[in-house]
């Protein structure tokens, strides 16, 4: 996608090897773009959140992995760097599966092979990442244009970043959005702020504008209000791990986002490459791991003041306790449907298993 009608993607390698990313702990007010140069950056980046997103930390951790191999290829680097890498956050499951990808191309492969191997897969997955949510984009455009058919103007509601920023490219949630513009399709966003981490605010809302998508940004309780009022057509959210049942796990609020929904009869989408699918698990409730973020994320936020400075402030008295659970789970009899790459499946068991039965199949038993 475009900044200041400039392509960019979230991460890349340059010919000379180098990978970079944009740190998006700046955005909206700064663009920073910094090499990754060694596996503690790597992990550093994705715990710290200078990315984040399912599809993108995946594609993160491939090239932690690639950049390794490259100084040092033998077993035991290929298994701390693993260990190190999978650490550093719990719920996505695109960061094991791109992990567990990883080490079964480069496993069988003498020490001298490894490197060029790991960057050729990494360039491999990210390509993968991109044509993935090019499809969903696909798909999800159907929806809306049978929304258009019947009402002109299709009014959207979107909750944390699940955009471009979250992926290689295109977006999960996003890409529909961006494919019915293109199509012509007169819509309107609107963004929830999405705290404590505001990634609505400071990554949907920025990436919408820099594409001239129409959108407001709202507070997070406003979601079943305008729902109330008819103004959302329908809801589309991304995920960072989905059940074989089809509960869905995302960022904190997407539950409450499904109820309000349901109660007014609005559509619950959700985006979803097939990377996050766990197959594994039916139980998204009891069985996925919920990440628990550092209560200052809570007590203070980060924004710019006056003088254009990027500062921290402190929001809650002193000396007050928060919880910071990352993500919740919305059980699948919510969700209207899922759009994966291969189409609009139920947030079924039966209906993820009929969309990907060759990967079900053998997980399921």
């Amino acid at each position: 996608m475009k900044i200041d009608g400039i392509p960019y993607r979230s991460i890349w390698r340059e010919a000379s090897g180098e990978v970079r990313i944009i740190d998006q702990r700046w955005l909206p007010h700064e663009l920073r773009i910094v090499p990754l140069r060694d596996r503690a950056e790597f992990a550093s980046a994705i715990k710290d959140m200078w990315v984040r997103g399912a599809p993108l930390i995946g594609a993160t951790a491939a090239y932690g992995m690639a950049v390794q191999m490259a100084a040092d290829p033998t077993d035991d680097s290929l298994a701390q760097t693993w260990a190190l890498l999978h650490a550093t956050r719990p719920t996505a499951i695109n960061l094991r599966w791109a992990l567990d990808d990883m080490r079964s191309h480069l496993t069988p492969l003498p020490a001298a092979l490894r490197a060029a191997a790991a960057f050729r897969r990494a360039d491999a997955i990210a390509e993968e990442d991109v044509a993935i949510n090019r499809r969903i984009g696909e798909h999800g455009l159907e929806i809306i244009r049978k929304i258009s058919a019947r009402k002109g103007r299709v009014n959207i509601l979107t909750h944390c970043n699940a955009g471009w920023p979250a992926t290689v490219d295109w977006g999960t949630a996003t890409s529909p959005i961006y494919h019915a513009v293109e199509a012509g399709i007169d819509l309107h966003v609107f963004v929830d702020e999405t705290r404590p981490r505001n990634q609505g605010a400071q990554l949907t809302a920025w990436e919408l504008k820099g594409h001239g998508v129409s959108h407001e940004l709202i507070v997070d309780n406003a979601g079943g209000h305008l729902m109330q009022h008819g103004e959302v057509d329908m809801v589309i959210v991304g995920t960072d791990r989905t059940t074989a049942n089809g509960d869905v796990c995302n960022k904190i609020g997407t539950y409450l986002k499904a109820l309000a929904a349901r109660a007014n009869g609005v559509p619950f989408y959700v985006a979803l490459p097939s990377p996050t699918i766990d197959w594994t698990v039916r139980d998204g409730l009891s069985e996925i791991p919920i990440e628990e973020r550092s209560a200052r994320e809570v007590t203070h936020v980060q924004g710019r003041d006056d003088q254009g400075h990027i500062v921290t402030v402190q929001i809650a008295p002193d000396g007050t306790r928060a919880r910071n659970p990352a993500f919740d789970v919305t059980p699948g009899h919510l969700i209207t449907g899922l759009i994966t790459e291969r189409g609009i499946c139920a947030a079924t068991l039966a209906g993820l298993a009929a969309m990907f039965p060759d990967r079900s199949i053998t997980r399921l038993g």
